[in-house]
């Protein structure tokens, strides 16, 4: 079957290349299909399946399309997504619609997780932490997506003093969804050479 699934894979990068760069992981015993870290399909037992979108549910529940299904400690799971038949696969035009909905629904779910979300339900962000970010005026996670790991830590150096490189480093992680210690060395190396020399215009500023 993990044949089959890695020729489905190829397969799908090929029919649906218009989609954009789509990657692969091993994921719920299958594989997930991305574009841009968007998860739209998945992959398991040779066969492919869509994500489902407000656009597209109707259509599968009136093909009757099975949901993939896992087991989880035992128990039978279903996930949301639906089954690719052989009469859709043949129908390019259809399986690129469905495809294309999928994804762009996937895109617009994740934004608004993101919107729901607190500060402090990202990595390495504590409710301390999250207290800081609110006084230096961010307030949401978008708002700190946006603002960057640099300026964020600015903005919080300017209400507090004391607060360190590692919050930086604790920033950058937060954005790129990641513990701070998984960062990679050479972004490690960057971001700490550069609140080095911003620390040291600050103490030159204060002393003149």
């Amino acid at each position: 079957m993990k044949d089959e699934s890695y020729v489905k894979i190829s397969e799908a990068r090929a029919y649906l290349s218009i989609l954009g760069e789509i990657r692969s992981r091993a994921l719920f015993g299958g594989y997930s299909l991305s574009v841009d870290d968007t998860i739209f399909a998945m992959v398991a037992e040779g066969e492919l399946y869509l994500r489902a979108s407000e656009q597209s549910v109707d259509y599968f529940r009136k093909e009757k399309a099975p949901l993939l299904t896992w087991f989880k400690r035992g128990r039978q799971v279903s996930l949301n997504y639906y089954k690719v038949d052989e009469a859709l696969w043949q129908n390019a035009p259809q399986l690129i619609e469905l495809s294309l909905q999928a994804l762009e629904g996937a895109r617009l779910e994740k934004v608004q997780r993101a919107c729901d979300r607190r500060l402090k339900d990202l990595p390495n962000i504590s409710t301390g932490i999250e207290n800081m970010l609110l006084m230096a005026g961010i307030h949401s996670v978008e708002q700190l997506y946006r603002v960057g790991a640099k300026r964020v830590w600015i903005r919080v150096r300017k209400v507090n003093r004391t607060a360190s490189t590692r919050l930086l480093l604790a920033l950058a992680g937060a954005i790129s969804g990641q513990h701070e210690a998984a960062l990679p060395k050479q972004t490690r190396r960057e971001l700490l050479a550069w609140a080095a020399e911003h620390i040291a215009r600050e103490a030159r500023r204060s002393g003149s």
